[in-house]
């Protein structure tokens, strides 16, 4: 039996709801082969991050060598990396196996506002991930950095999706879910604007919701479907997981990646 294989690169989450463990779960709950290449350790749980451990970007390297030289990965998601060292190992790395079906999402902003990177490794990100990716997938506030301005309604949504698109190479998919009453997304490709409508989830649930998505797109792009077909499936699973309903810890909880899993195993 084969089947087919996703590799996330990222950080982890103590509490299970982002990062390497939100992309786990998504890949396992698609039908896929999960693998990981860890690129820091957080202690973090509902009501935010009270610590993070940076792993050495050399073993860093040594993780992606292991993977990449016995189950090489369909796909490759890449998640939040803080260091330009990491960025330009990681950059390495993919270029050295000739990865494929890259799917980044760049980690720049935090919820509450607050950039998460600092001006070398934001360079560096764009110089050399951004051009390795097949699909960029930056919330609002994200690609308001990468495109140089501000975004304030879809035609805005549009345009900063295909400039960035034209400058990077790849197809972009910016994330309106920072708006009041919708989560409608648009994807530039090829020269072709595509929307994608949803009417927000009411809930306060969200934690790990950008992880989630693109790793579902990677799992997509994995299984031999266009980069539509993979958005659009991904955003039919992202909806299933935010509608179900999960509700633990006290502050912003995690989706619930497995509720399409019905198992009697412990009923």
């Amino acid at each position: 039996m084969t089947r087919k294989t996703v590799l996330t690169i990222a950080g982890s989450d103590s509490s299970g709801g982002a990062g390497i463990q939100a992309d786990l779960k998504t890949m396992t709950a698609l039908g896929l082969y999960g693998m990981s290449v860890i690129t820091a350790l957080t202690a973090q749980n509902t009501m935010g991050v009270s610590g993070i451990f940076d792993v050495d970007p050399a073993f860093t390297a040594s993780q992606m060598d292991c993977v990449f030289q016995d189950i090489f990965p369909d796909a490759v998601k890449i998640g939040m990396v803080s260091q330009k060292k990491m960025i330009g190992v990681i950059g390495d790395k993919l270029e050295e196996y000739q990865a494929k079906n890259i799917v980044l999402d760049p980690v720049m902003v935090s919820t509450s506002g607050s950039r998460l990177l600092a001006e070398d490794a934001m360079d560096a990100l764009a110089e050399r991930l951004l051009p390795l990716a097949a699909v960029m997938t930056p919330n609002i506030p994200e690609a308001e950095i990468l495109w140089g301005r501000s975004i304030e309604n879809e035609k805005q949504m549009e345009e900063a999706a295909r400039g960035i698109g034209e400058k990077y190479g790849g197809a972009v998919l910016v994330k309106g879910g920072h708006q009041v009453a919708e989560a409608n997304d648009v994807l530039y490709q090829n020269g072709r604007l595509i929307w994608f409508r949803e009417k927000r989830i009411d809930s306060m649930n969200t934690h790990g919701t950008g992880c989630t998505l693109s790793s579902a797109i990677a799992c997509g792009l994995a299984m031999g479907k266009s980069v539509e077909e993979s958005v659009r499936a991904a955003k039919t699973y992202l909806t299933g997981a935010l509608a179900s309903g999960l509700d633990l810890g006290k502050g912003n909880g995690p989706l619930d990646h497995c509720f399409m899993v019905n198992s009697a195993v412990y009923s």
